[in-house]
């Protein structure tokens, strides 16, 4: 693992905790954070709000270099939440749930020695 890949990891880590801290201001109850089964990946977030489960993916970026943080949840990525949301339900014996996937995103501004938070915006029902 080199330097960016780190660097990736730890911008993605700290998104993830700004956008739980965002979602619990708006009435989320965090259920779980980064869930994972086998290979599919993971779900950043699930949580509830109202009487919704929500699947929320987290994606934060510095600039716009590569395009919106919501254009990184392409096809692939939603067909892997949506199979990771079954298992999760499944194992927690969760039936007629009402679910929804959300997208958190989170830009930040890289500064000499910290993070500044410039945006927060949550997408409810984005896929």
């Amino acid at each position: 693992m080199d330097k960016k890949d780190d660097n990736k990891r730890s911008v993605g880590a700290i998104g993830e905790e700004i956008a739980e801290e965002y979602l619990k201001k708006n009435n989320y109850e965090i259920l779980e954070k980064n869930f994972r089964y086998r290979r599919l990946g993971e779900i950043d977030i699930i949580s509830r709000e109202m009487n919704y489960i929500c699947f929320v993916e987290v994606k934060t970026r510095s600039s716009l270099e590569y395009g919106y943080p919501r254009e990184a949840v392409n096809r692939k990525k939603q067909d892997n939440i949506k199979k990771l949301a079954q298992i999760y339900l499944a194992q927690r014996k969760i039936y007629n749930a009402d679910i929804r996937f959300d997208v958190v995103e989170v830009y930040i501004e890289k500064g000499d020695n910290d993070l500044r938070i410039k945006k927060v915006s949550l997408i409810k029902n984005a896929f």
